[in-house]
C-alpha cells in the first residue's frame, strides 16, 4: 500500500511542485502586505482631526473624477480612523484598477495609485494566475492547489511510522547525519509539523478556485445553498438624474456612519447599472474583512431591501457557516488571529515552499545513486591433463 502511495506521491509532486513553490512564495510575501504598506507609503494615512466629519461621497468622487477623466467610480473606501480615503475605479474588460487617495477632511490628493505600478498586486496575480491570463491561470492554480491537499495526506500516510522505535525518527531532523539524510528529515519532519496549517491554506484557497468546491463546502457548513442566493435591485421607475442619486447616496451613507463606531471603516459602493442595489459595507474591525454589517438600499429611493447570502446582513445576526464564510479571506491569510496569526501563515507557506525542493532533492538522488557493484566469483579453469 505504502509503494503505491508513494508513486502517487512522487508523480503528483513532480507535476505540481513548481506551481506549489509559486504560489507558497508569493503567499509569503503577501502575508505582511498591509504592515509593509502602512510603514512605506504616506498616503495610506491621514490625521483624525476630531469633532470634524469626512467628506460625503459625492464630494470626494467629484474631486477624484478630475484625475480619473474616462472611467466611472466604482466606490469610495473610508479605512478607518488615521487612514486616508479612496474612490475606487476597477473594471474586467479592459482590465484596470485605479484608486484616488485623498485626505478624509480637506479632500487633498494624496496619491493617484494605479494596479500596473504596485509591487504588491504583481505578486497578487501571481499567487491567483501565475502571471497568467486569469482564464488559464486560475484553474493551473486551483488543480495544483487539491493535489496539494491530495499529496499533505498521502505524505502522512507515508510518514506514519511502523512501530515505536521508527517513531521516535519522526519528530526530529538528524542534523548531525549527512546532507541527503537532512534533507530527507527537512522533508518529512517539517511537512508533519506543517500539515494542519497547510491543510487550512488549501481548504481556503479552494474555496475560491474551484465553484463546486465553494458550494459544497457552504452547504456542508449551512445546509444552505449558494444557488439559492438572490441579489437585490432597485426600482428603475424611481430612476433619476445622476445628480440626484448622488444626493441619495450621501444621504444613505451619512445616516450610516453617524451609527457606526468611531473605530469602524466603510466603503460605499456607486451603482454602475440602473437597477442596481446601493450597498454599504462597515468594517467593524479594519485590517480584516470577515467582521462587517452589510446595509442594501434602493439607489434611489433609499428602501431598505432583503438580501441573503453568506455576505448579507449584520455579522452578528449571522450563523456559524456564513460567519465562517465570511472568515475564509482572513483565516487564509491568518489576519484573523493578528500579527501572530501572519507570522503563523508566513511560516507555514514559507516551509510549504521548502517541501517541492526537498522532495525534488530526495526523488534526485535516489535515482542517481550508484547501485552497490556485487563482485563476480570467478571460476578456476579446471587444468587439462594429458
Amino acid at each position: 500500500m505504502k509503494k503505491i502511495v508513494g508513486k502517487v506521491h512522487l508523480w503528483l509532486g513532480l507535476t505540481s511542485g513548481l506551481v506549489v513553490f509559486v504560489i507558497s512564495i508569493t503567499g509569503c510575501i503577501l502575508a505582511f502586505e498591509q504592515e509593509f504598506k502602512s510603514a512605506l507609503f504616506p498616503y495610506l494615512h491621514a490625521e483624525v482631526q476630531e469633532g470634524k466629519t469626512p467628506l460625503a461621497p459625492s464630494q470626494l468622487i467629484a474631486i477624484a473624477n478630475r484625475h480619473i477623466t474616462d472611467k466611472k467610480p466604482n466606490g469610495v473606501n473610508y479605512a478607518g480612523p488615521g487612514k486616508s480615503v479612496s474612490v475606487m475605479y476597477y473594471g474586467a474588460d479592459p482590465d484596470y484598477y485605479y484608486q484616488v487617495f485623498m485626505d478624509p477632511y480637506s479632500g487633498k490628493v494624496l496619491k493617484v495609485w494605479s494596479e500596473e505600478e504596485d509591487f504588491f498586486h504583481f505578486i497578487l496575480h501571481g499567487h491567483f494566475y501565475l502571471w497568467l491570463p486569469p482564464a488559464i491561470g486560475q484553474p493551473v492554480v486551483a488543480s495544483a492547489t487539491l493535489v496539494f491537499l491530495i499529496m499533505l495526506i498521502s505524505g502522512l500516510i507515508l510518514w506514519w511510522p511502523k512501530n515505536k522505535g521508527a517513531a521516535k525518527q519522526r519528530f526530529s531532523i538528524k542534523w548531525s547525519a549527512r546532507w541527503r539524510r537532512k534533507n530527507y528529515d527537512l522533508h518529512n519532519v517539517m511537512g508533519f509539523y506543517v500539515m494542519i496549517i497547510a491543510m487550512v491554506l488549501a481548504l481556503t484557497g479552494l474555496v475560491w478556485g474551484f465553484e463546486w468546491f465553494s458550494n459544497a463546502a457552504y452547504f456542508a457548513t449551512t445546509g444552505k445553498s449558494l444557488k439559492d442566493v438572490t441579489i437585490p435591485v432597485s426600482d428603475t421607475t424611481g430612476y433619476t438624474h445622476e445628480a440626484a442619486k448622488a444626493i441619495a447616496v450621501d444621504r444613505a451613507w451619512n445616516g450610516i456612519q453617524q451609527q457606526m463606531p468611531k473605530t469602524a471603516g466603510m466603503f460605499v459602493s456607486m451603482p454602475q447599472a440602473k437597477a442596481e442595489a446601493l450597498n454599504i459595507f462597515v468594517n467593524l474591525r479594519p485590517g480584516t474583512y470577515y467582521k462587517g454589517d452589510n446595509y442594501v438600499f434602493d439607489q434611489y429611493t433609499l428602501q431598505p431591501l432583503e438580501s441573503n447570502g453568506p455576505y448579507s446582513g449584520k455579522y452578528a445576526d449571522a450563523g456559524v457557516g456564513d460567519k465562517l464564510r465570511k472568515m475564509n479571506y482572513d483565516i487564509h491569510t491568518g489576519a484573523i488571529w493578528g500579527l501572530a496569526g501572519k507570522i503563523m501563515m508566513f511560516c507555514a507557506s514559507l516551509i510549504c515552499a521548502s517541501l517541492p525542493v526537498t522532495g525534488v532533492t530526495i526523488w534526485w538522488g535516489r535515482k542517481k545513486k550508484q547501485k552497490k557493484v556485487v563482485p563476480v566469483a570467478r571460476v578456476r579453469p579446471e587444468p587439462v591433463l594429458g
